[in-house]
């Protein structure tokens, strides 16, 4: 399922047929250019279809050809040569930033080993979960130059954090919003470290008759359990920054 890819990378084998029946044995060898064999499987087919996911032996040299078989109905034929790579490797996944706010343009950046130059790359965006079900953002092409991959990509946060649920609502405690980022080349990947939303919030006071009320003292208990103590200024604004994301609840003591 692919032209090329890297000694130690993953690629899917695919095979079609007519007219074979469900159940019928495939015999499959695995072949790389200097002839020499690394393995051999046996499956069944279903449908006249079969797909495999294989990783590529870190030994094979060159070039991978799968040598098909179907015994019974005395059928082979050869897969086109998969051009291997020597092994990558993929280091330094970094973020330039650890904290991500609204409108940052955050700029991703990775050392990849024993890749010419040219050779296409992915970059997706996760979500990231603590029971592994990643939520997809984006993917962002780019092209290895000098050894090295780096795109950008703009942080917005289009969920609604009212929706996050604070400490007292779970029981797993304050769980916000991190990222990280996934770099594929040649059926190799690796993850970045994570990324942290920071958010902000506005206080506004005023009176029934829509007058500001300036200089109140105030308390902002944060989604997390932590707290802000702080002073609305003559228009009876305030703005704290860098709090982490979701339901803020705003106490006046001395009103």
């Amino acid at each position: 399922t692919a032209g090329s890819v890297t000694a130690g990378g993953k690629v899917g084998l695919a095979i079609d047929t007519h007219f074979v029946g469900n159940g019928s044995e495939l015999k499959i060898q695995l072949k790389d250019g200097a002839g020499k064999s690394h393995g051999n499987f046996s499956e069944k087919i279903g449908g006249n279809s079969f797909w495999v996911e294989i990783t590529v032996p870190e030994a094979a040299k060159d070039s991978l050809v799968a040598k098909v078989k179907l015994p019974k109905h005395n059928l082979e034929m050869d897969s086109n040569p998969l051009i291997v790579y020597p092994a990558i490797k993929l280091k330094n996944l970094k973020w330039d930033k650890s904290e991500a706010r609204r409108g940052d343009i955050l700029t991703m950046t990775a050392d990849i080993e024993t890749v010419p130059d040219g050779t296409e790359a992915e970059v997706e965006i996760w979500e990231y979960d603590d029971d592994q079900a990643h939520d997809f953002i984006t993917k962002i092409p780019v092209e290895v130059k000098g050894k090295k991959i780096e795109c950008k990509w703009e942080f917005e946060y289009h969920e609604d954090t009212d929706d996050i649920p604070t400490k007292e609502e779970t029981e797993k405690g304050y769980n916000p919003p991190e990222y990280f980022f996934r770099v594929k080349v040649l059926g190799v990947s690796a993850d970045s470290e994570i990324l942290k939303f920071k958010d902000w919030f506005e206080i506004v006071l005023v009176s029934q008759s829509g007058e500001p009320i300036p200089d109140e003292k105030y308390k902002l208990i944060l989604p997390d359990g932590s707290s802000r103590e702080g002073k609305l200024d003559k228009e009876g604004k305030a703005v704290e920054k860098d709090i982490p994301p979701g339901i803020c609840k705003v106490e006046f003591p001395e009103l």
